[in-house]
C-alpha cells in the first residue's frame, strides 16, 4: 500500500505530531509498505516521488521539554496563511491512504479531515464532525455528561471562559478553588494548569490568553489519573499514569522516566469494565470511529471522573495507545495497520 504519514503543522502539539510520524512511518516501512513522511506546514521542495524512499529524520523523532516555537516555523515560509505547505496536496493524492500523525488544531480539530472529504482523499481516524466536537472540551462535556450520567460516571462541574486580560481579577474572584485550567481545544496537557489558590488561578488565567483566551475552568477531583484506549468499537486495557513529580503535564508526558505508566492498571476488574463502558459511551456519543483515548479520574471509591477524549492520540515512543495495544496482544507496526484498514472501512461508509 502506498500510505503518506501527515505530521507537524503550526499545532503547539507540533514536536510530539512529528514524533508520532516518525515512529508510524518506520513501522509502515518494516510491514512492507512505501511510505512517505510530509510536515502538514512546511511540506518539501523534493520531488514526490523520493519521498517514499527518503530517510526518515532521526531528530524528528525527539521531543523538547518546552512546546515549539510557532513563530519560527512561520518564518520558514514566505506563504504563511495557507496551511497546507508546498506539496502536501499532491503527495496526499498519491496515496492510497494518508495516516494522520497530526495532534491539537490544525489536524486533529476537523478541518483537514473535512479538507480531505471534499477532495476524496482517505485519512485515518475519526471524520470530521466527530473531530472537530472532541476538540472542543466544552462542546464534548455537554454532549457526554448526560449519557455518562445515566451509566453512573459524573464528569468535573466545569465553565467555558472567554476572557480578556482585563477579566482575569473579577474570574480569579469568583471561581471556586482547586480547579484546572485548560485551553478549551488543546491537547498533550499544553497550558494546563492545577490551581490552588488564587495567585495561582491568576496566572493559570493570564498563561492562557497565549492559546486565544478560551479555557476550561474544571473542577479538581484528587483520584489516579487512569487512561483508555478504544480501538474498532472495543476497548483497551487501561492504563494508570503516576507522575514522578508534578502533574502529568507536557513534560511528564514525553520525557522518558518522568511518569510511571501501568498497564494494564492495577485495578479491580469491576471498575476495569466501568471504564471500558464509559470510554465507549462517549465514543459513541460524539460520533467518533477507528480509535481513540478517553482520560478519567478515579476516586477512592472506585468512581470514574470522565475528563476528555483524544482522536488522535499519540503513537510515539512514550505515548500510553500503545502500550494499550501492547497489552492486548497487538504490536505497534500491527496496530498502525489495524487503524489504517478500519480507517479506510470507515471512510467507504461515509463515517
Amino acid at each position: 500500500m502506498k500510505i503518506v504519514v501527515l505530521a507537524g503543522g503550526l499545532s503547539p502539539e507540533r514536536n510530539v505530531s512529528l514524533s508520532s510520524g516518525c515512529k508510524v512511518c518506520a513501522a509502515l516501512r518494516e510491514r512492507g509498505h512505501e511510505t512517505a513522511l510530509i510536515d502538514l506546514y512546511l511540506g518539501t521542495d523534493q520531488p514526490l516521488e523520493a519521498l517514499f524512499s527518503a530517510p526518515i529524520p532521526a531528530e524528528l523523532a525527539k521531543i523538547g521539554r518546552e512546546a515549539p516555537d510557532l513563530a519560527a516555523v512561520k518564518a520558514a515560509r514566505s506563504d504563511s496563511a495557507n496551511q497546507f505547505g508546498p506539496g502536501v496536496l499532491e503527495l496526499c493524492r498519491m496515496a492510497d491512504v494518508v495516516f494522520l500523525g497530526l495532534h491539537g488544531t490544525c489536524g486533529e480539530d476537523g478541518r483537514v479531515q473535512a479538507a480531505f472529504d471534499l477532495m476524496g482523499i482517505p485519512y485515518t481516524g475519526a471524520g470530521c464532525l466527530g473531530s472537530a466536537i472532541a476538540m472542543d472540551k466544552d462542546l464534548t462535556k455537554r454532549l457526554a455528561a448526560p449519557i455518562l450520567a445515566a451509566l453512573g460516571v459524573p464528569t468535573p462541574r466545569w465553565e467555558l471562559a472567554r476572557y480578556a486580560a482585563g477579566d482575569i481579577p473579577a474570574l480569579t474572584a469568583r471561581l471556586e478553588l482547586p480547579c484546572v485550567v485548560k485551553p478549551s481545544a488543546s491537547g498533550s496537557s499544553i497550558g494546563v494548569s492545577i490551581a490552588r489558590s488564587r495567585e495561582e488561578l491568576s496566572a493559570a488565567l493570564t498563561q492562557c490568553l497565549a492559546y486565544g483566551g478560551v479555557c476550561v475552568v474544571e473542577q479538581y477531583i484528587a483520584g489516579r489519573e487512569i487512561q483508555v484506549g478504544i480501538l474498532e468499537d472495543r476497548a483497551l486495557p487501561s492504563i494508570e499514569i503516576i507522575p514522578k513529580a508534578g502533574f502529568y503535564d507536557y513534560e511528564n508526558k514525553y520525557q522518558p522516566g518522568a511518569a510511571e505508566e501501568i498497564c494494564p492498571a492495577p485495578i479491580p476488574a469491576e471498575w476495569e469494565a466501568r471504564l471500558g463502558e464509559a470510554a465507549l459511551a462517549v465514543f459513541r456519543a460524539l460520533g467518533l470511529s477507528v480509535y481513540s483515548r478517553a482520560d478519567f479520574i478515579v476516586t477512592e471509591d472506585g468512581t470514574p471522573w470522565f475528563l476528555e477524549i483524544n482522536t488522535l492520540p499519540g503513537m510515539t515512543p512514550t505515548s500510553l495507545l500503545p502500550q494499550e495495544a501492547a497489552a492486548a496482544g497487538i504490536g505497534y507496526g500491527e496496530l498502525c495497520e489495524r487503524i489504517i484498514n478500519a480507517s479506510l472501512e470507515a471512510r467507504a461508509v461515509g463515517n
